[in-house]
């Protein structure tokens, strides 16, 4: 269903204020008629001061009144104009309040047209209002005219869903490590002896090994101390943060060589704890910087700690010409992949042959 555009009617309002003074009030009578020409909005209108003659409800008693209406006196060029004519008397010397405000609203049609009685106050209260000074009068009177403004097309619009902030959850959990608040448990580094508060259930949520640690059948859940060994100390607290945040900010080091050995500190750690995604990560850290000094460092990794993808693009890094094998070779990295992974060098003089045919 296709939305229609909204229309609305706006209407433009503009008025004009005077102060109409009656000097020799006690000499107006009935039939006497004061006029006040204006122009407001772009048309002329007359205002009517008078005393009307008013039958009393249910009476055939006449009171006498003061009374006022608007008469316009054109052009009307459009279907009709609206107008509102209001007044009240006014004390010159300001020690007596502005009299009730009477008003009338009225469309005219046509020039000629008249609005309804205003009738403001009965004639014979004037001169004991305390309004009436020296014999003079003073009405407050305002036109306003509401002249209609074409119709405005708001265009019709569909439904869009509020944008929705980024997830800020890792910042929450960071700050929660770093607080301690709330902390459960103790790790403790057997290399070095540093000590770190942790949270047992986010610990067991994101490692298999945590979990079995913590909440397995054959363990105390009620142990407060965990001993880390086998971890370097700058790679566990990598490690520790990824685990709250997700984010490994050690690898975006611009230090090449600085970053490529936490990459390999992580990787391990990652292996040992279950942490996929942070393994994947290292891997393709490594991947980027494999270069003559890591080649077989990186693939002695990799196959210790069944790194598929990692181990292929060493063997292809490697074995790509003769003089990058032969530098490989020459490198302290090869003696220890020699000595850690001697398997792994039947796969790489096959790659090397079948290069060489190729």
């Amino acid at each position: 269903m296709e939305l229609e555009p909204a229309r609305t009617n706006v209407t433009e309002a503009v008025r004009s204020v005077q102060h109409l003074k009656i000097e020799g009030y006690s000499a107006t009578r009935t039939g006497y008629s004061i006029k006040s020409t204006w122009n407001v909005g772009g048309y002329d209108w007359e205002v009517h001061i008078y005393h009307a003659d008013i039958i009393k409800d249910f009476t055939d008693q006449v009171e006498l009144w003061m009374a006022l209406k608007l008469v316009f006196l054109g052009p009307c060029r459009g279907s009709r104009v609206r107008a509102n004519l209001s007044c009240r008397l006014v004390d010159p010397s300001r020690t007596l309040e502005p009299s009730e405000t009477k008003n009338v609203c009225t469309a005219f049609i046509s020039k000629g047209k008249c609005s309804s009685e205003i009738l403001l106050l009965r004639s014979g209260d004037v001169p004991s209002s305390g309004y009436l000074k020296s014999d003079s009068l003073i009405l407050e009177c305002s036109i306003t005219v509401l002249k209609e403004l074409p119709d405005i097309v708001i265009p019709a619009q569909k439904d869009v869903p509020l944008p929705v902030p980024s997830s800020d959850l890792h910042q929450h959990l960071g700050a929660l490590l770093q607080s301690h608040k709330g902390g459960d448990v103790t790790l403790v580094l057997v290399s070095s002896g540093e000590h770190f508060l942790a949270h047992k259930c986010i610990l067991a949520a994101r490692s298999p090994v945590f979990m079995a640690e913590f909440f397995g059948q054959m363990n105390d859940r009620s142990s407060q101390s965990v001993q880390i060994e086998g971890v370097e100390p700058a790679a566990f607290k990598a490690m520790l943060h990824f685990i709250y945040t997700d984010t490994v900010p050690e690898l975006d080091d611009e230090e090449t060589e600085k970053a490529v050995t936490m990459a390999q500190h992580l990787l391990v750690a990652a292996d040992r704890y279950g942490l996929d995604r942070l393994k994947l990560i290292c891997e393709g850290k490594l991947s980027s910087c494999i270069d003559i000094d890591t080649a077989a460092t990186t693939l002695a990794l990799a196959e210790q700690h069944n790194c598929s993808l990692l181990k292929a693009k060493c063997v292809e890094f490697i074995t790509a010409s003769p003089e990058k094998l032969d530098a490989v070779v020459a490198t302290e990295g090869y003696k220890h992949l020699v000595a850690s992974c001697p398997l792994v060098l039947a796969e790489l003089l096959k790659a090397a042959a079948h290069g060489r045919k190729n």
